[in-house]
């Protein structure tokens, strides 16, 4: 009996059971109507706002994208031209070394051109410079014997014998006598001035017999008053100095 109640109770709960799952397992659909849906029927777009300067701030190399391709100039495509013959010419491997070849042989060149303006530049001041400590405007005082002779050309032996003729030094006078005639002789381009030159040497080169004479016989009294060491009284300087002005004036004609 308990049996057969429990397999009635069986078949009456299966279709229960399956109407319940079926119910879980449909889809709900929601559906909406044309007043559930917010239609936008204005016709103004807005447009969104920028700052002014905005294009500045992409200016940056960051944000440069184009590739900018540097054209040569004119010294650039020389060095080129001087780099093709060179390799050309000599044989060279490749262009690189060509160009550095072309690069230290303008370098030298360049120093040599600045090296030789600088010779110029100082030879013109030295020029001047030497005008300017010997010459007729002068305050400066010859300090040594050797700076005078080094700097005959420039020195004004005028002014200078006045000096020391004022001082009485005329032993010292004499002197300056000899080597203006020697400056006036190599301005006249009759003798070569050398500092190396003996009295003979010059002697040599005078072509005038007459001033050649003259000559020889002042290198005499230069080297016997000079050289000499002893007094020389005021006769003996009159003469020298009368024989050496003489020689003097007939140079300046």
């Amino acid at each position: 009996m308990n049996k057969f109640l429990l397999i009635f109770w069986l078949l009456v709960s299966v279709p229960i059971w399956s109407q319940d799952s079926s119910a879980v397992a449909k889809n709900e659909t929601i559906k909406f109507t044309e007043k559930d849906i917010v239609v936008d029927q204005s016709d103004i777009i807005s447009k969104p706002k920028l700052n002014p300067n905005f294009k500045q701030k992409y200016k940056a190399t960051e944000f440069q994208y184009e590739v900018v391709i540097a054209q040569k100039g004119a010294w650039e495509r020389f060095e080129e031209w001087l780099a093709y013959w060179f390799k050309k010419i000599f044989g060279l491997s490749s262009m690189d070394t060509s160009s550095k070849y072309v690069e230290y042989t303008l370098k030298t060149i360049a120093g040599l051109i600045v090296a030789y303006v600088i010779y110029l530049i100082v030879k013109i001041i030295l020029n001047k410079e030497g005008q300017w400590i010997f010459g007729k405007s002068t305050t400066r005082k010859i300090l040594t014997d050797e700076e005078i002779e080094k700097n005959l050309i420039y020195v004004d032996f005028e002014k200078l014998l006045q000096e020391t003729l004022k001082n009485g030094d005329n032993r010292l006078a004499i002197r300056y006598y000899y080597l203006w005639l020697l400056k006036r002789l190599a301005e006249k381009n009759i003798i070569e001035w050398h500092t190396e030159k003996t009295n003979s040497d010059y002697a040599y080169e005078i072509k005038s017999t007459d001033l050649r004479t003259d000559f020889q016989y002042l290198s005499y009294l230069y080297n016997y008053i000079w050289y000499g060491e002893f007094e020389m009284n005021e006769l003996t300087f009159l003469n020298a100095k009368t024989a050496f002005e003489k020689t003097l004036k007939s140079l300046n004609k």
